[in-house]
C-alpha cells in the first residue's frame, strides 16, 4: 500500500513540480520567493477552476471543448451588465456569471443526452456558437478598464490573508469538489459512468443523466471564471481566452485524469493546472522562449497519456494473473 501511495500520479507530480520550482531557481532564486509564488498561484487559477470542471467531465467519458468560449460569452454578458448597471452589487454578478455558464453548460449536457451526439462533435459546435455570439453581442467592440466600476475590478484583487480572492476561490473549489468526488453519490456516479457505464446502468445510474450534470458543473464553473477573468484584467472582447481549452484539457491528461473516463481526482486536475501555470511563468523569466511552452506542454501530454496507458497495461496483466490463478 505505501508503494502504491508513493507511485500515485499525484505524488509524481508534486514531486515533478518540485524538481521544476529546483531547476528554475538554479537560474533566478527569485522565482521561489513566497510572494512570487502566490502571483504564479493567482495566474492559474482560472485553470484550476476550468481543469476541474474539465475533470469531471473527462472522468464521464467526453470532453468539453466549449469551457473557454464558455468563459468569454459569460465574462462579455457580465462586463455589458455592469457597463449598463454600474451600480449592480458584485455577488448579484457572481451568481449571473455562474447561473448563465451553467445554463451553457446544460446545453451541452442536453445535447449529448438526449441526442447521444458525440461531446467532441456537440461541444466544437457550441463553441463555435458562443464565440459567434459574442461577437453579434458586443459588434466586435472590446469593453476596457475605465468602462467597468471599481468594485467589478476591484473584487478578485482584494488580498485576504496574503492572497487575492480569486486564489481562496480556486482553493475553495478544490476543497468543495474533493469532498463532493469522495463522499456524494453524485461523486461516485461520475466515476461509475466513465469506468464501466454498462455496469452503472445495470447499478441504477442514468448515465446521460450524470453526463448531463458534469457538462453542467464544468459551465458553472467557466461561468464563474469568465467573470473573475475580466474583472481582474479589465478587458472584454471576443478572442478572450481563445485557445485555453487545450490548455485546461492537458491540465487534466497531466494531472492523471484517464482520458477514457472513470480515473482521475481533483487534488490530480489542480496539480496538473500548476504544473502548467508554472512552465507558463517561468519561462519568459529565465529568457527561454514562450514558443517551447507549447512543446513542453506537448511533450508533457504525450508522457502523461503514456503514463496513463502503461498503467492501464499493467492493472489489466494483474487481473489476468489472478484469473488464471483463480482457474
Amino acid at each position: 500500500m505505501s508503494k502504491q501511495i508513493l507511485m500515485s500520479r499525484e505524488v509524481l507530480l508534486t514531486g515533478a513540480i518540485l524538481l521544476l520550482l529546483i531547476i528554475i531557481s538554479s537560474r533566478f532564486p527569485a522565482f521561489i520567493a513566497p510572494s512570487n509564488l502566490a502571483n504564479v498561484f493567482n495566474d492559474t487559477a482560472p485553470l484550476i477552476l476550468l481543469a476541474i470542471g474539465q475533470m469531471i467531465v473527462i472522468l464521464t467519458r467526453c470532453i468539453d471543448l466549449s469551457v473557454a468560449a464558455n468563459l468569454a460569452l459569460t465574462g462579455m454578458v457580465v462586463s455589458m451588465i455592469n457597463v449598463a448597471m454600474p451600480g449592480l452589487p458584485v455577488p448579484a454578478i457572481i451568481v449571473i456569471s455562474v447561473v448563465f455558464g451553467a445554463l451553457l453548460g446544460m446545453v451541452n449536457g442536453v445535447l449529448v443526452w438526449k441526442l447521444a451526439i458525440p461531446p467532441i462533435v456537440v461541444t466544437l459546435g457550441t463553441m463555435t456558437i458562443f464565440r459567434g455570439t459574442i461577437f453579434l453581442l458586443s459588434e466586435g467592440k472590446w469593453i476596457n478598464a475605465h468602462e467597468f466600476s471599481d468594485p467589478f475590478k476591484g473584487f478578485p484583487r482584494t488580498v485576504l490573508l496574503g492572497l487575492p480572492l480569486m486564489s481562496w476561490i480556486a482553493i475553495a473549489a478544490v476543497v468543495v469538489f474533493s469532498i463532493i468526488m469522495s463522499r456524494t453519490t453524485l461523486g461516485r456516479a461520475f466515476y461509475a459512468a466513465g469506468g464501466n457505464p454498462h455496469a452503472a446502468t445495470y447499478a441504477g445510474i442514468d448515465v446521460g443523466r450524470t453526463q448531463f450534470w458534469a457538462f453542467t458543473i464544468s459551465g458553472a464553473l467557466a461561468g464563474l471564471t469568465g467573470y473573475l477573468w475580466v474583472s481582474r484584467f479589465a478587458v472584454a472582447f471576443v478572442d478572450l481566452a481563445g485557445g485555453f481549452e487545450l490548455s485546461v484539457v492537458a491540465a487534466c491528461v497531466i494531472g492523471g485524469v484517464a482520458i477514457m473516463g472513470g480515473i482521475g481526482t481533483v487534488v490530480g486536475a489542480m496539480l496538473g493546472a500548476l504544473f502548467l501555470g508554472i512552465i507558463s511563468n517561468a519561462l519568459p523569466v529565465v529568457n527561454i522562449s514562450p514558443f517551447w511552452q507549447l512543446a513542453i506542454s506537448g511533450s508533457a501530454i504525450i508522457i502523461a497519456v503514456a503514463l496513463n496507458a502503461q498503467a492501464n497495461r499493467e492493472k489489466g496483466r494483474i487481473i489476468l494473473k489472478r484469473a488464471e490463478h483463480a482457474t
